[in-house]
């Protein structure tokens, strides 16, 4: 036999060690509960490792007394030792450990439940299949709506209100703290306070038809002043076009209907069924996280568009030429 297939540290170097790489590798990155990036998330986080370490007492306890027991030698033994291993090491450490994780977790759920401070941040979530329908709220009352993303002040609690129309979706942003599910005929609400800045995914945790895989968005935690400015920004009307490859996809985009469906604020589109496209080419991504924010991917959206996201109830325009379809993804484009 080949001594190097049977060497403890060759094997160690060529499986064990690229495996724990792999597997740590997901312990980090914008949709990873253990990469935390608010104070809902760190507190998981910390019942997470609490709870890893239990476990591996209790599993060392275990099998520590398997061995223990294979290892003894036929014949009588010390009974008051044996029945010390066995009822300490197998009863009563797992139940003091077990009882103990019980109520370190417990006393978190207050801190995760509790509203937020009077006058805190709150914004509005309607989850549809397949995408996101977002309304800052002043006041109690909207202000703005976009699709498919969300941007936070960092150092701020915020409320969401989440509800469905449709059936039951469940909004997590794994990185800024834990999900809620959105329940038809209910509002559920969740409290989270982001910790540090920057771009973290959130996803559907529930099952909710053929494009549930398709479901996510973005979420970006910005300082307080640049969270100002795209507040303005986001309340402004949309941007006239000013090129004349725009100016005819404003016309297209009246002329194919897309405003029955679509708003566009500062024109006549008014339409609620479908995402509000105010300020749609500043988004970081388009179809609920699915495609780049660019041209080409308007362009395939609105021509393929069962082909992106199966089910999806908007239409695909085939009636559109290639130089009308340039035009209007054009103008989507603009509405920056």
């Amino acid at each position: 036999m080949n001594r190097d297939s049977v060497d403890p540290r060759r094997w160690l170097q060529r499986w064990f060690v690229p495996t724990a790489m792999l597997l740590l590798g997901g312990c980090a990155g914008p949709q990873s509960t253990l990469d935390p990036a608010g104070q809902g998330a760190e507190d998981i986080a910390r019942i997470f490792w609490i709870m890893v370490v239990g476990a591996t007492v209790i599993w060392t306890t275990v099998i520590g007394l398997a061995i223990y027991a294979l290892k003894l030698k036929p014949g009588p033994h010390h009974r008051r030792r044996s029945g010390f291993w066995i009822i300490g090491g197998g009863v009563i450490a797992p139940t003091v450990i077990l009882t103990g994780l019980v109520i370190y977790s417990l006393a978190f759920l207050p801190q995760l439940l509790a509203r937020p401070p009077e006058g805190s941040l709150q914004i509005k979530v309607e989850g549809l299949q397949w995408w996101w329908r977002v309304t800052y709220l002043e006041n109690g009352e909207p202000d703005f709506e976009l699709a498919n993303e969300i941007h936070l002040p960092v150092g701020e609690p915020v409320e969401f209100l989440l509800s469905s129309p449709d059936v039951i979706h469940s909004f997590w942003i794994p990185a800024l703290g834990g999900k809620v599910d959105m329940i038809p005929g209910r509002q559920t609400r969740l409290t989270l306070m982001p910790t540090r800045t920057g771009t973290f995914r959130g996803v559907c945790a529930e099952y909710c038809g053929s494009s549930h895989a398709l479901m996510n968005f973005t979420v970006v935690v910005e300082e307080p002043d640049e969270y100002q400015a795209w507040l303005e920004e986001q309340r402004s009307p949309a941007r006239r076009p000013a090129e004349q490859l725009t100016i005819l996809g404003r016309e297209l985009f009246v002329s194919s209907g897309c405003g029955a469906c679509h708003s566009v604020r500062g024109t006549d589109a008014n339409g609620r069924i479908a995402p509000d496209l105010t300020h749609v080419g500043s988004r970081h991504k388009l179809g609920a996280d699915v495609l780049p924010n660019e041209r080409a991917s308007f362009e395939r959206w609105i021509r393929h568009t069962d082909d992106v996201k199966p089910d999806v109830l908007m239409p695909e325009y085939h009636s559109l030429d290639a130089a009308e379809l340039t035009a209007l993804a054009a103008y989507l484009e603009s509405l920056d």
